[in-house]
């Protein structure tokens, strides 16, 4: 079983300096060696058959893989003495990161759509960095040993779990500064499966609105916070600030964390709520079911800034993370008509969004539309022949 555990870092001057150090030199190989892709992308990616008469036909080179990138890194602290201070494996992470981001934008992954096509980090713009390995024995009481940076302190703020052991390490960049990332692993404990099946008592249906941020097959609802419109006011200000400054300057800087820190101060507390939602609807039920909804699509809509702030994406991510690791599971359905058929005779009864109550003119059950839906999202886990 695996699990991860993030701490605040409060790091010394010069520890400060090293990981800033670092930070801008990964950067600048990450850049380096994703250049060296797409140079090689560019002049090899066609055969030499089908390569235009006009423009001349370059020598052909071997293909810059991870492999041999990595070997490369030799000849670059050769060249550049300051990358001898970073840890090897993290440079050899950084290889990797290249890798990664190169692969998912040639390869489809496994639902056969491609990702983007990979740019360079501007300044600030690499924030992590990772330890492939480490030592069991890294944290002691309210520090972390890192390599070449030293004792770092850290705000332990939960205890780490017992049996569990330490696998990678990531040290992170966020706007309210420095974060540690823990990869936790036991294998005594073993994966859990989710072999639950769907049926009337053990299944839970939700519709997630934008009135409501739920409504449960039960009729309980949860309101929806709207985290970023509560703050825009301020968030306005402090952009206000920003535009008056020069950029570049240290007021510009200073003005842009400000920025920052209230963005990340509005996604913490979305995320938190997101946590304890989850939390609560897994204690009701064995399996959640809710709508296979595009909300990609959805958030290019009017209502982009209400779906934004509502995160459906984020919370039925973390429901469903939460969900696998207590032996749970998620259901998503197809969402199609799920507001307009009846949920007692399933006889389709057509409204207008702005009608928020289902009354059935064939059965005369009369409930709210979300209400409503979330008992035909619950009918459509289960189907028609569970008890």
């Amino acid at each position: 079983m695996r699990t991860a555990y993030q701490y605040k870092l409060r790091p010394n001057k010069e520890q400060l300096a090293i990981i800033e150090l670092w930070l801008e030199l990964l950067r600048r190989q990450y850049n380096y060696r994703l250049g060296e892709r797409f140079s090689w992308w560019e002049e090899n990616r066609c055969p030499v058959n089908a390569c235009p008469l006009v423009m001349p036909i370059p020598q052909l080179r071997d293909n810059p893989d991870y492999y041999s990138q990595k070997r490369d890194l030799v000849n670059t602290k050769d060249k550049f003495p300051e990358y001898k201070l970073i840890h090897s494996q993290i440079l050899q992470d950084c290889i990797k990161r290249v890798k990664l981001a190169f692969d998912r934008w040639l390869k489809a992954d496994k639902n056969g759509q491609k990702l983007g096509k990979p740019r360079f980090k501007g300044k600030g713009r690499y924030r992590s960095f990772t330890y492939p390995q480490i030592k069991l024995d890294s944290i002691e009481e309210n520090q972390i040993n890192l390599p070449k940076i030293g004792k770092v302190k850290l705000i332990k703020h939960r205890p780490l779990p017992d049996g569990f052991q330490i696998k990678t390490v990531t040290i992170s960049r966020k706007a309210d500064g420095y974060y540690v990332t823990l990869s936790l692993e036991d294998k005594s404990v073993p994966a859990l499966t989710t072999e639950v099946e769907p049926t009337l008592k053990n299944t839970l249906g939700i519709d997630m609105g934008l009135k409501e941020f739920l409504v449960t097959s039960e009729g309980e609802s949860v309101p929806i916070p709207q985290y970023y419109r509560s703050s825009q006011q301020r968030l306005k200000t402090l952009q206000k600030r920003l535009s008056r400054k020069k950029k570049g300057s240290k007021r510009w800087l200073k003005a842009v964390k400000a920025v920052a820190k209230q963005h990340k101060k509005v996604a913490d507390k979305r995320k938190d709520f997101h946590f304890k939602t989850a939390n609560e609807l897994l204690l009701k039920a064995d399996i959640i079911a809710h709508e296979n909804l595009n909300i990609k699509g959805l958030a290019k809509t009017r209502l982009s800034k209400s779906i934004n702030d509502a995160g459906w994406g984020q919370f039925l991510s973390i429901l469903t993370v939460k969900a696998g690791n207590t032996g749970q599971k998620t259901i998503a359905v197809n969402p199609q008509n799920t507001s307009q058929d009846c949920s007692n005779c399933g006889e389709k009864v057509p409204k207008e969004l702005n009608i928020r109550t289902h009354s059935c003119p064939h059965c005369g059950i009369v409930i709210d539309r979300d209400w409503n839906a979330a008992i035909n999202i619950k009918n459509r886990a289960v189907g028609p022949r569970r008890p």
